[in-house]
């Protein structure tokens, strides 16, 4: 069996690049020998805005076992991996590209890795939510260490086609997260995380940053009547002050429920199965994995229509916002419960899958091998 070297984040790490990597290699290993690489540690604690790196509680098994091999502020690292990956000589080589910040390491590791071993970045993000003075630079020279490109979103295709010519570039849609267990009854689900069983329920998961509009949320909601509540599942990144006085201050203040802590795999299926919509009210993205989970619960979602987040919304009747303001996500919100489906429908309806993981591994396969170098 050919071999394949994929660097990214994995377990012990935590986060939705973590599960798209673990996803990804149990695909692969079907048909190819996996050898995953990871980080010994992806930040310092003093840049790191979470509270933890870690989720200690995965329990993925994978053909060969993980080797945790880099830090990304000390140099030697990236000399260890490299000879790592060329000793064993694989056909290709993966990684997952989803920040700036990694852009030197990931791209000199790569320009020291074998001529003869197809290079292949997956890229999550290519123009940062976040923008920092390095950005360009760090992008420009990213892109020239790699010798093909797979974009999760049309809205990252057209950004990465600007700077490579489009036979280096494939658009593979995000597939839909399948490992975190079945949808469960939604009465017991929302009687589990203390919330009313009979109003109308909004999600928002997944970690908190500016971006992604939680803010904007939060205003809107204080606009709605006494018949929906509001769920709130995420860490706050950064500062948490100004949300919480949001909240607070909310005159529907008793109808928000806000867990602000990482969210175990474990618990994704309560909280997706509680929810009548879930809302992404994003000011800024690319595509989103939390919507990936969703898809899966067959759970409509309410998204503003910016960069690749509302691209697919479409195929399970989702309600676009149409711009990141507090009034445009309210009209939104009361618009997609005009014309909710009941649980029966849900239940009943089986939503068309974007691309199944196995057929995303060896679409990305079928691309490396394709590229000339």
């Amino acid at each position: 069996m050919k071999l394949i070297s994929i660097f990214s984040a994995f377990p012990p790490f935590r986060g939705g690049i973590s599960h798209f990597s673990s996803r990804l290699t149990k695909s692969l290993e079907k048909n190819y020998t996996v050898q995953a690489y990871t980080f010994k540690k992806q930040y310092p604690n003093w840049l790191f805005p979470g509270k933890s790196q870690y989720d200690f509680n995965q329990n993925t098994v994978f053909q060969n076992p993980i080797k945790r091999i880099v830090s990304t502020f000390s140099f030697p690292s990236y000399f260890a991996l490299f000879r790592d990956v060329n000793r064993d000589t694989p056909s290709i080589f993966i990684t997952n590209y989803w920040m700036t910040f990694f852009a030197p390491m990931m791209g000199f590791v790569a320009r020291k890795i074998n001529a003869n071993t197809k290079k292949i970045a997956i890229v999550h993000n290519f123009i940062p939510h976040e923008k920092r003075f390095f950005d360009k630079a760090f992008n420009a020279y990213f892109l020239k260490s790699y010798d093909g490109f797979v974009a999760l979103s049309q809205h990252v295709y057209n950004d990465i086609t600007n700077y490579v010519e489009k036979e280096k570039v494939i658009l593979l849609p995000h597939p839909s997260y399948d490992q975190f267990g079945a949808r469960v009854n939604k009465p017991q689900a929302r009687k589990d995380l203390q919330i009313n069983e009979s109003k109308k329920t909004l999600l928002f998961f997944g970690i908190i940053r500016h971006y992604k509009g939680l803010d904007l949320l939060i205003d809107a909601f204080g606009s709605l009547d006494d018949s929906y509540q509001l769920l709130i599942a995420g860490e706050i990144y950064g500062k948490d002050d100004q949300l919480i006085q949001a909240i607070q201050k909310n005159v529907n203040a008793k109808r928000i429920f806000f867990r602000n802590e990482f969210v175990p795999d474990a618990s994704i299926p309560i909280y997706f199965s509680a929810a009548d919509y879930l809302i992404l009210p994003y000011r800024s993205g690319t595509q989103s994995g939390v919507a990936s989970i969703a898809h899966t619960y067959n759970l409509p979602i309410i998204a503003t229509n910016t960069g690749g987040i509302a691209e697919n919304l479409s195929i399970n009747k989702g309600t676009i916002i149409e711009r990141p303001e507090s009034i445009c996500i309210q009209q939104a919100i009361e618009l997609a419960f005009s014309q909710i489906r009941s649980e029966a429908e849900i239940s009943e309806t089986e939503l068309p899958t974007l691309n199944s993981w196995d057929e995303f591994a060896e679409l990305l396969v079928q691309f490396a091998h394709g590229i000339s170098k």
